[in-house]
């Protein structure tokens, strides 16, 4: 994956600089809130995609600049957003934006840089591009509000929950790499396999993240283990522990998901019983099955130093351990 960053970094560059020229409000609260969590760590996995996905659709010009910051744009909108959602402690590592200028900034300044982005993309003069930003954002809010709905859920069905992480984080990898296709100016076939590829990408990277948050090293993954078990959410790995528990072990399992207090121990205790029946290992089974699927959604486009680099993307996104 290093090989990947490095191959794209001189683009990378450009979108960063295209990043800092367009934030320039006239209300300095928001250019200091918006950098603070612009400049914390991220990996710009969602620019990346676009930039990989035009070039191998053989774009040779300047837009995939452009909107690799609207969509970082629209990306740390929904950051600032979930952490008032969450009630986050910690982001990348650091105090949320929402813990330093409270939540009504974070609020009003995610506002801010949904309708920078859809500034930013207005200004291209593409029917295509527009209508498909506009979609996906309200589909990661249908997302976002559907997981409210199901939060601390226990008959949620695997189903559901695939559905919330397609919506809420899928979608919008999913955009990142029909943009590319639709610069490059491809078939709709292209454009649709790149999409299923984002697609199926952004549910293994979700499904993955969400086991990370019991098996992750906390310095590493740059949040508090356990920190779904605390909220309530009832993630892969916590779904197939509640389907393969008997009663007596449910019951406590729920008591823990929808109580006041949450000890330490009771982190160790869930994650105990994970290993035990193996909701771990199937989580991430899960996972790698969609990352493999994503593979096979390149099959339209020839091989490529550009294909086998969306290929390493797909498994980065389930091995990695941060």
């Amino acid at each position: 994956m290093d090989q990947v960053w490095s191959s794209y970094k001189e683009t990378l560059d450009e979108v960063e600089e295209q990043i800092r020229k367009d934030l320039d409000s006239e209300v300095d609260l928001i250019n200091k809130v918006a950098r603070y969590i612009l400049n914390s760590g991220g990996k710009r996995i969602r620019p990346l995609l676009l930039i990989i996905s035009s070039q191998l659709c053989d774009y040779k010009e300047k837009s995939h600049i452009a909107l690799g910051g609207v969509i970082e744009f629209i990306h740390t909108a929904t950051l600032l957003h979930d952490d008032v959602i969450d009630n986050a402690e910690v982001r990348r590592g650091i105090p949320p934006a929402r813990a330093l200028w409270g939540n009504q900034a974070s609020i009003l300044i995610g506002d801010y840089l949904y309708t920078l982005a859809v500034c930013q993309a207005v200004k291209m003069d593409n029917f295509e591009i527009n209508y498909l930003l506009s979609t996906t954002c309200r589909r990661m809010s249908e997302g976002e509000t559907l997981q409210l709905a199901h939060n601390g859920d226990f008959d949620l069905t695997e189903a559901i929950y695939l559905q919330i992480i397609e919506y809420k984080t899928a979608s919008l990898l999913a955009a990142s790499c029909r943009l590319g296709g639709i610069i490059g100016n491809v078939p709709e076939e292209k454009k649709e396999a790149l999409a299923r590829f984002g697609r199926n990408l952004g549910i293994a990277f979700q499904v993955a993240d969400d086991t990370l948050d019991y098996v992750a090293d906390r310095r590493r993954l740059g949040k508090s283990l356990g920190k779904d078990l605390r909220e309530g959410k009832i993630t892969l790995p916590l779904l197939h522990l509640l389907q393969n528990s008997p009663k007596k072990e449910k019951a406590r399992l729920k008591k823990i998901v929808s109580g006041d207090k949450f000890l330490q121990k009771d982190l160790a205790y869930v994650i105990s019983l994970m290993e035990e029946r193996g909701s771990i290992r199937y989580a991430l089974e899960r996972a790698q099955e969609y990352a493999n699927r994503a593979k096979k959604d390149l099959s339209v486009f020839n091989d490529s130093l550009h294909r086998q680099s969306l290929y390493t993307v797909a498994d980065y996104v389930v091995r990695r351990d941060h």
